[in-house]
C-alpha cells in the first residue's frame, strides 16, 4: 500500500528528473560526462548515472503503471498506518529535498562543474556560494537524500540496498577528493574545511 497515489509519486519523479536535466544542460552545457580517472571515480560516476537515469526513470514508469510492487519482489508491505504516514513523509522530503539541493548545485557550480572525483582544471575556481556555503559536497548529499527517499517512499529493499551502495561508495571517493582539492587550492581549501559540513550541515 502507498499513501501517495502511485501515479503522483511517477509523475513528480518524471517532473523531477526533467528539472535536473534541463538544469544541467542550462548551467554547465552538457547533460552526459563520460567519466575520466581512477577506477574508484569512474565507478561512483558510473553508478550515479545508473541512478539517475535508468533506475529512476524505471521507478516511475511503473508507478505510473501501477506495477512497482508487482515487479519489486523485495518490497516489504507496512500495515501500521502511523509508520506508513512517517514513511512516506520522510521519503518525499527527501527526494524533492535532493533533487532541489542538487539543481541548486549545478547553478552555484555553473562551468566549474566536474564529474566527482576530477582533479581541478586550471581554470576552475573554489566555488564557496549557494549550498557550498554549507556543504563541501552537497551533490554527494543531493544523491544520497535521493536514493534514501526513494527507498522509504516505495518501501523497497532493493533501493535500500541502492542507498546503502552509494553511501559505502560516497564515503570512500571524498577523501580522494579532498586530498584534490587541497593540492590545487591549499590553505584556502583546508579554512574551507573548518566551516563546512562534509555531507550534513554543521556537522564537520
Amino acid at each position: 500500500m502507498y499513501l501517495i497515489d502511485e501515479r503522483i509519486l511517477g509523475i513528480v519523479i518524471v517532473f523531477l528528473l526533467g528539472l535536473l536535466v534541463v538544469t544541467k544542460q542550462v548551467t554547465t552545457g552538457s547533460i552526459l560526462d563520460k567519466p575520466r580517472g581512477r577506477f574508484l571515480v569512474q565507478l561512483v560516476n558510473v553508478f550515479n548515472l545508473f541512478f539517475l537515469l535508468v533506475v529512476n526513470p524505471l521507478a516511475a514508469i511503473l508507478l505510473l503503471t501501477r506495477r512497482l510492487a508487482a515487479a519489486d519482489p523485495t518490497r516489504l508491505e507496512i500495515a501500521h498506518p502511523g509508520l506508513l504516514i512517517a514513511l512516506s513523509i520522510i521519503g518525499i522530503l527527501l527526494y524533492v529535498a535532493g533533487f532541489l539541493l542538487m539543481a541548486w548545485a549545478l547553478i552555484s557550480l555553473k562551468r566549474n562543474y566536474q564529474l566527482g572525483g576530477s582533479t581541478p582544471r586550471d581554470t576552475d575556481k573554489l566555488v564557496i556560494l549557494g549550498p557550498y556555503r554549507i556543504l563541501r559536497h552537497p551533490m554527494y548529499a543531493a544523491a544520497l537524500y535521493i536514493s534514501l527517499g526513494l527507498a522509504l517512499l516505495t518501501q523497497s529493499l532493493a533501493c535500500l540496498a541502492v542507498f546503502a551502495i552509494y553511501l559505502v561508495l560516497i564515503l570512500q571517493l571524498v577523501p580522494l577528493e579532498e586530498r584534490g582539492l587541497r593540492r590545487a587550492y591549499g590553505q584556502q581549501y583546508a579554512d574551507y574545511q573548518q566551516k563546512t559540513g562534509t555531507l550534513i550541515p554543521f556537522v564537520f
